[in-house]
């Protein structure tokens, strides 16, 4: 087997169909004008509506560096507050806001949209879902 040959990668499909699917989203996103980092942010805001930034970072396998601009934006759209946490200054609390949660009503349409293009059925979709989860969660427990 040649191993550097591209249709042997395990790399490249996730990566051109993470595109393609990220395209897909592009102008359903740009009817709730967000991008699709900041809807996965928001996401995770209307699901738990108060964390720190290192933990919406570990729920989206992002560092900070990345998170803080996609805050910053949110924040000048008025979904989100942020403030150091009193008890610990180091910690910023991120709060999603009553705009931010009315976003989620118009945002809920979306992934129906979204499975609703794809070449799969709902079970593929879930199975799949699961087995790029359990990818994750050992790439996490070896690093």
């Amino acid at each position: 087997m040649n191993l550097l040959k591209l249709e042997n990668q395990l790399c490249f499909p996730l990566y051109a169909l993470s595109r393609q699917i990220t395209n897909i989203y592009r102008p359903l996103l740009e009817e709730i004008d967000l991008t699709y980092p900041q809807y996965l942010v928001m996401m995770v805001l209307w699901e738990h509506k108060r964390l720190s930034v290192k933990d919406i970072g570990h729920h989206l396998w992002l560092d900070s560096g990345t998170l803080t601009p996609l805050l910053k934006r949110l924040e000048q759209k008025k979904l989100i507050t942020r403030e150091r946490d009193p008890q610990d200054e180091r910690l910023v609390q991120v709060e999603i806001t009553p705009e931010g949660i009315s976003l989620r009503e118009q945002a809920e349409k979306i992934p129906l949209e979204l499975i609703n293009t794809l070449p799969i059925t709902k079970t593929e979709g879930k199975q799949l879902v699961k087995q790029l989860s359990a990818i994750l969660k050992g790439l996490s427990a070896a690093s």
